[in-house]
């Protein structure tokens, strides 16, 4: 049986973190629909509300959006820039 070296295992890990942070992105689009179909039952309640219902809803995606846009650049870094295959 072959041993496994370290930087190899490292690699392997990397890219293992790299999946795990991007299934972030379940959460996000799970969150985003909900939010998007409570802002349009909002709308349909109250049509002369829309545009507030319509900024709320875009400030809150946007803060929604900034963990996918993390864990995307987490995973790039991990994958691509790896700074611990340096340390060994």
């Amino acid at each position: 049986m072959t041993q496994v070296t370290s930087q190899a295992f490292v690699l392997a890990m990397s890219a293992l973190g790299a999946g795990i942070a991007m299934l972030s992105a379940i959460g996000i689009g799970i969150g985003q629909g909900f939010a998007a179909g409570k802002a349009v039952e909002g709308v349909s309640r109250q049509p002369e509300a829309s545009g507030e219902i319509l900024k709320t809803m875009l400030v809150g995606q946007a803060v929604a959006e900034t963990t996918g846009i993390f864990a995307f650049i987490i995973a790039i870094v991990l994958v691509f820039v790896n700074p611990l295959v340096g340390m060994l």
